[in-house]
C-alpha cells in the first residue's frame, strides 16, 4: 500500500497524535451514517428507432384461403399495409415504411423481379433516411432471391428476408411472430455486416446457407451444412459467428447495368438419365447449365459426353450439383472435372449453383475462374 504523507499530518504535535490513538482504541458509539452522494444528473434521451423499410412481394405469408379447412389459398392477397397492421407492437421495434413490389406465389420469382428488388434495396440503402429493408416473400424460392441479393446487394446495412408456412388467414398462423422477429432482427446493430439473412421459424439464417427442407411444416428452413446465424424469439435475438464467405460489399458482382440475367438450366440426373435434355436446353438458349447430380454430383456417361461437348464446341457453363440433400461435391471426384472444363459446386445445392453460375456468367466463361467464384462465395 502506498504510505500517505500529509504535511498537515507532520505538524501536528506528539501529544494530540497520542490522545488521538488512545481515543481510537477506546469503544465508541457508531457513528451515524454519511449521507450517500446522488451522483450527479445525466441527461437521458431516448435512443431513435431504426428505420426499417419493407417491400412485399406477395408470398403465403400475405396469402388468403376460401376457407380455414382447405389447403388452397391466394398467394399476395394482402398488401404490405396490411401485414404491418396485423403485427400487434410491431411499431414499437422501429420506425416502419413499406412498399409493394410484387403480388405473386414464389413459384413465379423471376429474374426481373430479381433485378428490380436488387436496383430497389440498393436505393434505399444509399439513402440515410433507412437503416435496414425487411422483404416478405413466399417461401418456395425465398433461399434463391436471397443469396441473389446477398451478392449484388452494395451495403452493410441489414437486409432480412421472412416468409411463412401458413397464410395470414389459417389457425395459428405463424407470419405475424416471423415478421415480428425479422424487424427484431433488421433493427438490431447485430445484424449489420453478416451479408442478406432470412429470418423465419425463430432462427436467423444466412442467405447462402439456408435452404427449405419440408413442404409444408413451420419448421421447413434450415442451414444444413452450417446451422443458423443466430435464434430470435419474441423479438430477442441471440447471435452466433458470422460468415467466412464474401457477400455484399465485398461481392465483385453488380447488377447495376444489367436488364438481364444469362439463362442457366437446372436439370436432373437419374437412372437411364438422356442427353436429350440437355442438348434441347442449350439450343433453347441456355448458356450453363446445372446438374442436380446423384451422389456426389454424378451422371451418365451419355450425359457426361454431351456435357463436355457442348461446353468445348458452345463455352457451356457446366456445375456439377447435387440432389442428395446434405454434402458437399468435391472436384475431380468420380468425374474429371479439369478435363471436361466442369465446375464443382461443393455447399451449394442446385437453386443456388443456378444463382452464382447466372451471375458469374454476367463476367466471363472461363470455369477455373467460375470455380474460384464458388470457392469464394
Amino acid at each position: 500500500m502506498r504510505a500517505f504523507h500529509s504535511p498537515v499530518l507532520r505538524a501536528l504535535p506528539v501529544a494530540l497524535c497520542a490522545l488521538a490513538c488512545v481515543a481510537y482504541a477506546a469503544p465508541q458509539a457508531p457513528a451515524a451514517p454519511t449521507p450517500a452522494t446522488p451522483p450527479a444528473a445525466t441527461e437521458s434521451r431516448p435512443r431513435p428507432k431504426p428505420r426499417v423499410h419493407i417491400l412485399a412481394t406477395g408470398g403465403t405469408i400475405a396469402g388468403a384461403q376460401a376457407s380455414q379447412k382447405e389447403y388452397g389459398y391466394k398467394s399476395g392477397a394482402f398488401k404490405v399495409e396490411d401485414l404491418i397492421a396485423a403485427v400487434s407492437n410491431l411499431q414499437e421495434l422501429a420506425t416502419l415504411s413499406g412498399e409493394q413490389v410484387a403480388s405473386i406465389g414464389s413459384q413465379d420469382m423471376n429474374d426481373q423481379i430479381w433485378l428490380r428488388l436488387a436496383h430497389r434495396v440498393n436505393e434505399l440503402l444509399q439513402s440515410d433516411d433507412v437503416d435496414a429493408v425487411v422483404i416478405t416473400h413466399g417461401t418456395d424460392t425465398m433461399e434463391e432471391t436471397a443469396y441473389f441479393l446477398d451478392l449484388v446487394v452494395k451495403s452493410t446495412k441489414p437486409v432480412v428476408l421472412v416468409g411463412s408456412m401458413r397464410p395470414a388467414t389459417a389457425v395459428s398462423a405463424d407470419g405475424p411472430a416471423n415478421l415480428y422477429n425479422a424487424v427484431a432482427v433488421a433493427a438490431d446493430p447485430g445484424a449489420c455486416n453478416r451479408g442478406v439473412l432470412v429470418v423465419i421459424n425463430d432462427e436467423v439464417h444466412a442467405a447462402r446457407n439456408v435452404e427449405k427442407m419440408n413442404t409444408t411444416n413451420v419448421e421447413a428452413f434450415s442451414s444444413p451444412e452450417r446451422g443458423p446465424q443466430g435464434l430470435v424469439n419474441t423479438g430477442k435475438i441471440a447471435w452466433f459467428e458470422r460468415m467466412d464467405k464474401r457477400n455484399t460489399v465485398r461481392s465483385e458482382f453488380s447488377v447495376e447495368k444489367l436488364q438481364k440475367l444469362p439463362r442457366v438450366d437446372i436439370l436432373y440426373a437419374h437412372a437411364n438419365m438422356s442427353a436429350d435434355l440437355i442438348d434441347a436446353a442449350v439450343r433453347g438458349g441456355a448458356k450453363g447449365i446445372v446438374i442436380a447430380g446423384v451422389g456426389d454430383g454424378n451422371m451418365t456417361e451419355g450425359a457426361l459426353a454431351a456435357l463436355e461437348r457442348w461446353a468445348r464446341q458452345k463455352g457451356l457453363l457446366v456445375v456439377r450439383s447435387t440432389r442428395v440433400p446434405t454434402g458437399m461435391v468435391l472436384r475431380n471426384n468420380e468425374v474429371n472435372d479439369d478435363k471436361a472444363g466442369f465446375v464443382a459446386s461443393g455447399e451449394f445445392n442446385p437453386a443456388k449453383s443456378r444463382v452464382l453460375a447466372q451471375l458469374a456468367l454476367t463476367e466471363t466463361r472461363d470455369p477455373k475462374r467460375v470455380q474460384q467464384m464458388f470457392n469464394t462465395y
